[in-house]
């Protein structure tokens, strides 16, 4: 069994409140409310049993007055519990409303904050079903189902304990078919609860599914795939739908044993009160009054046995949301750290050593110092380690053995804040938010005016291509930059990291994915990006590494050559024999 659903959903709900505080603001108060609205409801049971042995079967004549005193008790009794179970409802639906409103928000905070290890061991969709469909679960129940629960609850226990006032022997028989009653109700919350986690699994699989499907679209067009991946989508669905459905029959299972066990508690009632109740005092008004108890005991219980399927899809979804948040985060922002000056920063590596996971070593004692300033090229075949080497500098990832260091400070004592404001990251493909041009790159440095993104764009040479967009700076670059080119995203990317005035730049195979009517222009930004600041670029293209003051050749995890360009072509080893491949390539 996994982790998020060995947690009980009592255990869960305990340590939800811990999480959001604000789920538990003043529920002592909303409970309180919620206890004197059904405390007042027993008035009307007992002005009944009151009326009937003391007016109707008394030894004189009914006293209209009486009567109708009493019930203008009653009454009065009932509209004030309205007034308060009304007022303890809103209180609770307010207070679930926020309190779940800040887990969601702590949930995606702590997304942001976990390693890129621990996000890609989690599958995207999974991910989004955690903030999205999976709170909504919870807010649907604690909006309703968690209310009637909260209310329910105390309406069975004063019910009970009115009951063993007016006949302990008929109460105990109440309670012990109650107790029946309850006893399954447990053993088929743990069936019904195990179906409900695997209904939430089924939801994020369908999720990740549907999601990687319209992600991919294009290249699913490209290869004429579409069935194949239709039959996937397909699959995950109906195994959604297959899962829902025998859950849903579990809970209708229940919900209809509650309609048997209220028919048979109310005979129970009249029989043994009908056989027995002289024996044992239980009057006629008695014997009435137990029956209007028996109701308000009946009513919670199918309220219960109705919403134990939502508590229990609730409970599926909050553990899943509490195995994110109690993910240890690997990488921590340091306490009290030191900040990088502002300059340009030297980076070293000392006998560094990285896997991911449980695999084998991507890195293998990396010692390497790379000067302030220095333009440095990362060369090597595929999975040599040259992406895991640019990561690990920026801390994206964090090395098993050995230490980086920035600036001379350990990169471990940086603060985030003046880590990210000093290291600029440009991944392989640059990633670009459903905003505009100028807003896309306002993330590199947020704040700065329309015409200092455009110094930025001209101070790259590219104010020329940008105002050749439709809408210049303002135009809309879709869905994860989908209205542009690759290469255009990649222009973008630049500009963002160019804004921030990094100390340190990182550049991961920047123009790997260009289209040749634009990598002129790429070529050249990044010429003007580097100079004269510390920068490391994963060169697909060797002409980066022709154009760099030192190349790093990595081989199956380790630093194989280390000189300029001129000094390594001259050499019979691997980046000579990666250049003339290169050679032949770009004049075939």
């Amino acid at each position: 069994m996994s982790e998020q659903t060995s947690m009980k959903t009592s255990a869960a709900l305990a340590r939800s409140f811990k999480v959001a505080p604000e789920l538990r603001t003043g529920l002592v108060l909303t409970l309180g409310l919620a206890v004197v609205g059904t405390a007042l409801q027993l008035v009307v049971p007992v002005v009944i049993q009151q009326i009937i042995d003391n007016e109707i079967l008394g030894a004189g004549d009914v006293n209209p007055a009486a009567v109708l005193k009493r019930g203008g008790i009653a009454l009065l009794a009932v509209l004030v519990a309205m007034v308060a179970r009304f007022a303890s409802l809103r209180r609770l639906v307010r207070s679930s409303s926020s309190g779940l409103a800040q887990l969601r928000i702590r949930t995606f905070d702590h997304l942001h904050r976990l390693s890129m290890l621990e996000l890609q061991a989690e599958r995207r969709g999974a991910l989004v079903a955690r903030v999205t469909s999976d709170i909504e679960t919870i807010q649907h129940w604690m909006e309703w189902g968690g209310v009637g629960m909260v209310l329910g609850s105390a309406q069975i226990v004063l019910a009970l304990f009115l009951m063993f006032i007016y006949g302990w022997q008929l109460a105990l028989a109440v309670t012990a078919g109650v107790a029946m009653y309850a006893v399954m109700i447990v053993v088929f919350q743990r069936v019904l609860s195990n179906a409900h986690d695997r209904v939430r699994e089924r939801v994020a699989d369908s999720l990740a599914a549907t999601g990687e499907a319209i992600s991919g679209l294009s290249t699913v067009r490209a290869y004429g795939v579409e069935e194949v991946v239709m039959d996937r989508v397909d699959e995950k669905l109906d195994d959604q739908f297959k899962a829902e459905v025998s859950t849903a029959i579990l809970a209708s299972s229940l919900f209809s044993s509650a309609e048997l066990f209220a028919g048979f508690l109310t005979a129970m009632v009249v029989g043994i009160g009908v056989v027995f109740g002289p024996d044992w005092g239980v009057s006629a008004g008695t014997l009435v009054a137990f029956l209007f108890l028996v109701n308000l005991l009946i009513e919670p219980i199918q309220r219960l046995v109705e919403t134990i399927d939502q508590a229990q899809s609730a409970g599926a979804g909050l553990r899943k949301i509490l195995h994110i948040v109690d993910t240890e985060i690997a990488i921590p922002d340091p306490v009290g750290g030191t900040p990088l000056p502002d300059r340009s920063l030297r980076v070293e590596f000392n006998r560094v050593t990285f896997r991911y996971l449980e695999g084998p070593d991507i890195l293998k004692n990396i010692s390497v110092l790379i000067p302030a300033g220095q333009r440095v090229a990362i060369v090597g075949e595929t999975g040599s380690g040259k992406t895991t080497f640019a990561k690990v500098a920026t801390r994206l990832l964090v090395p098993q053995i050995g230490d980086v260091a920035v600036g001379g400070v350990p990169i471990d004592e940086v603060p985030f804040v003046s880590l990210r404001s000093h290291l600029a990251y440009v991944p392989q493909e640059g990633f670009l938010f459903d905003a505009s041009v100028a807003e896309n790159v306002r993330y590199g440095r947020p704040g700065v005016s329309d015409d200092a993104v455009k110094v930025a764009f001209d101070e790259l040479g590219l104010l020329g291509w940008v105002e050749s967009l439709p809408g210049g700076i303002d135009t809309q670059v879709g869905e994860l930059g989908g209205s542009l080119s690759g290469g255009e995203r990649q222009l973008v990317a630049l500009v963002r990291a160019w804004i921030s005035d990094p100390s340190v730049l990182v550049l991961d195979e920047a123009t790997s994915s260009v289209d040749p009517a634009l990598e002129v222009q790429i070529r050249n930004a990044i010429e003007h990006v580097t100079q004269g600041r510390t920068s490391i670029t994963v060169a697909h293209r060797l002409s980066t590494a022709e154009a760099s003051d030192r190349v790093l050749v990595f081989d199956e995890g380790r630093i194989v050559e280390d000189g300029t360009h001129t000094e390594l072509a001259a050499l019979d080893g691997v980046y000579a024999s990666m250049h003339q491949d290169w050679e032949g390539s770009t004049r075939g």
